[in-house]
């Protein structure tokens, strides 16, 4: 790794929950720097949330992203020419990250209806243990199961 790690930028929390992940979610929703946008569309999901489940967003919110957040995955590793894909734990930055990566790419594959209804849909669906999200999750780990033959590679 060449010259300097970046820093870790701190982000200030969303203006309506004053809660910092859902300003980190704000930001990986937001495409071409359009901030305004994705809060637009967090915000409806949210709303609709409110509306189909009659329950507080942010507890639905938190469920799917707790639900949804792996414990191990898989990393490649040359070792004497092959490459084997050994599991590793997740670190808790990343943990979120892969979690509402999973989700929002879950709530985009979808089509015909707008990305706010997609995303409350999605979001509803991984607070309940389904949904893609839930299903990626699963691959995973399952992926990490099968391959624990190969954990003694980790230093």
């Amino acid at each position: 790794m060449r010259g300097k790690q970046a820093p870790k930028r701190s982000i200030k929390p969303d203006a309506r929950y004053h809660n910092l992940q859902i300003a980190k979610f704000i930001n990986y929703i937001m495409e071409g720097g359009k901030k305004s946008t994705a809060e637009r569309v967090l915000y409806g999901a949210f709303d609709m949330i409110k509306e189909k489940t009659k329950r507080d967003p942010l507890d639905i919110f938190d469920q799917a992203i707790k639900n949804v957040t792996p414990s191990v995955e898989v990393k490649s590793r040359r070792v004497g020419g092959a490459n084997y894909q050994m599991p590793i734990e997740v670190r808790g930055d990343r943990r979120f990250n892969l979690a509402s990566r999973w989700i929002l790419t879950a709530a985009r594959a979808k089509s015909g209806r707008s990305m706010d209804k997609r995303l409350a849909d999605e979001l509803i669906a991984a607070s309940k243990r389904e949904g893609d999200a839930i299903k990626k999750k699963e691959d995973v780990q399952r992926m990490a199961e099968a391959n624990r033959a190969f954990a003694h590679f980790a230093r």
